[in-house]
């Protein structure tokens, strides 16, 4: 689990340029905090003289650029806050998380120094970046809701990593969400050890395990130790995630729905699991249950079948959307799907109808001007010789008629003018409709794909299901 916080830091009242960028550098690579520097890295400038290069790139941004702001305008830097749940990561490998943060975020234009903490119970990441670019050409360009984007960047690194995030943060005030403290005084951790042993049963029981052998097989292969209790009661423990005792299968510990006999019945088909209809799932928790089932045993088989990163995608987009229940995922894929056809059939009509105008106004002037000849024709009482003198035009004047006939299928000719207008009408509709069709396409193709990889990953569908049997 990490917090963000995004900063700015700006020159105080009565105090220098200088001054206010070598404090709060400074504060953040104190030595009793990064253990004597031990978990600091940068990019594209020096730890011992971040402060100093930071100063020289904003020199040559005014010099080359002649732009000057104002004191109280002028961002120095921007600081960004990281926070990890105790006992989730190790330093190191929370200074890795908060570089990499950095990079993504600055898209490698700004110099950055990345300093992790460990002062206190909760190792945190202090990243602070330059306002000024690289080149000294531009300043970095904070945006309405940089605080949700850092945050969603940050959540995705998190579970590509195996990490836990907090789930839907409410916002203390306008558009500043609450820091790890206040987080923290609501939730105690992301996911107790008895919530993934219900999600872990459940997942076992989805596979409609023939008997209780094969459920504890099921449960073995999720990364559980199994252990039967005196009185034919069972125990499990999860291997590798710290956790030093066995939790009993029974109601009084996992809540109702969780005894033996409940199992039991379920494997037999008596009854269903409570409160749970067999599609209605909540898809953000049984991903993150995946992701801790990553650091066990379990990992190396579903990880040959999807990629961390497609599933970090997966949850951060449901998250985003709030599709937390599958029957919702999938009539949103199919809603996208039917908005899509729909506006591509809208596209081909008015394409034809496009085409109709054409061929109409390209009738029309063939017809304006052979019909003259084909006056001339007539008056002539279809005079043989008038008939080889002229009979090009009168073909493309026969022609002419009947493409109009065609087209407008018993209808009366509109004049030109109406012609024309009714051209430029579908032209615009057209540009409209071609640039809803390509959000439309986007959409489909991003929740279409974002449900496949759940069903792929979370075996809601057969191939999916003979998939992983066969692995």
């Amino acid at each position: 689990m990490a917090t963000t916080t995004l900063l700015q830091r700006h020159a105080g009242e009565g105090e220098t340029i200088a001054e206010a960028i070598r404090d709060c550098l400074d504060y953040g690579k104190d030595p009793e905090k990064t253990e004597s520097g031990k978990y600091i890295s940068a990019y594209e400038c020096d730890p011992a003289t971040v402060a100093d290069e930071f100063l020289l790139a904003k020199a040559s941004y005014a010099a080359m650029t002649g732009r000057e702001q104002k004191k109280e305008n002028n961002v120095l830097c921007y600081q960004i806050r990281q926070s990890f749940y105790p006992g989730e990561i190790t330093p190191k490998e929370a200074n890795r998380i908060g570089y990499e943060l950095a990079m993504r975020w600055t898209k490698g234009r700004h110099a950055f120094i990345v300093t992790t903490h460990t002062d206190k119970q909760h190792i945190h990441c202090h990243i602070y970046y330059n306002s000024t670019t690289l080149d000294c050409t531009r300043k970095f360009r904070n945006f309405w809701g940089s605080s949700f984007a850092l945050r969603r960047l940050s959540d995705r690194l998190c579970l590509e990593n195996g990490l836990s995030i907090v789930e839907n943060p409410k916002p203390r005030s306008k558009s500043k969400y609450r820091n790890y403290g206040e987080w923290q005084k609501e939730r105690k951790g992301p996911l107790s050890y008895q919530d993934r042993l219900r999600l872990a049963i459940d997942t076992a029981l989805a596979e409609h395990p023939a008997d209780l052998d094969e459920f504890l097989n099921l449960m073995k292969r999720a990364g559980y130790e199994v252990k039967t209790v005196r009185g034919g009661g069972i125990s499990f423990r999860l291997t590798g995630q710290g956790q030093e005792r066995f939790t009993r299968l029974r109601a009084s510990t996992l809540g109702d729905g969780y005894d033996l006999q409940d199992v039991l019945s379920a494997i037999e088909g008596k009854e269903k699991r409570p409160g749970r209809s067999e599609r209605k799932i909540s898809l953000a928790v049984d991903i993150q249950a995946k992701l801790a089932a990553g650091k066990g045993p379990g990992y190396e088989r579903w990880a040959k079948v999807f990629n961390i990163k497609q599933m970090a995608a997966a949850l951060a987009y449901i998250q985003d959307n709030n599709l937390t229940d599958y029957e919702q995922l999938a009539q949103k894929a199919t809603e996208a799907a039917d908005r899509f056809h729909a506006i591509s059939e809208q596209i081909k009509q008015t394409e034809q109808a496009m085409k109709t105008n054409a061929g109409l106004k390209a009738a029309t002037v063939q017809y304006a001007k052979t019909r003259p000849v084909f006056e001339q024709y007539k008056a002539t009482k279809y005079s043989r010789k008038f008939l080889a003198e002229h009979e090009a035009d009168l073909e493309l004047y026969r022609a002419a008629q009947a493409e109009m006939r065609s087209l407008l299928g018993g209808a009366k000719l509109p004049k030109m003018d109406v012609l024309k207008e009714e051209g430029r009408k579908l032209t615009a509709k057209k540009k409209q409709l071609y640039g809803e069709y390509q959000k439309a396409r986007r959409d489909m193709q991003e929740i279409v794909t974002i449900k496949a990889n759940i069903d792929t990953l979370m075996g809601y569908t057969e191939p999916g299901r003979k998939q992983e049997k066969e692995r």
